[in-house]
């Protein structure tokens, strides 16, 4: 199965009409059975940042399209992010260190 993207929540804030902030959530999926694995990312998106620079124009939610909002979120980070994940649970697990109960404590 190849990885999966797919777009669980696109909640617009409006203010006088127009959106000023996107809260946007996609899970991914890979994997079947015994090798799959799912996980979550999430982001709110302002249309100004911090210096009041624009993000992204404001205009109508009805304005938006799918393309558009998914554009606003890192998919390019999170698609690293996901595949790191997988490799770590599902393709090349930590292996657990086992106890050797039948080993004796030298005498000297």
């Amino acid at each position: 199965m190849a990885v999966t993207r797919t777009v669980t929540s696109a909640t617009p804030y409006e203010k006088d009409g127009n959106v000023v902030r996107w809260d946007v959530e996609i899970k991914y999926e890979d994997g079947e059975e015994d090798t799959y694995f799912t996980s979550s990312f999430n982001t709110s998106v302002d249309s100004t940042d911090h210096n009041d620079e624009e993000v992204f124009e404001e205009k109508a939610k009805g304005d938006w399209t799918r393309a558009e909002i998914i554009a606003l979120v890192p998919t390019d980070h999170w698609d690293r992010v996901f595949a790191s994940q997988y490799d770590s649970v599902i393709t090349n697990p930590a292996v657990n260190p086992e106890p050797d109960n039948s080993f004796e404590l030298p005498s000297a």
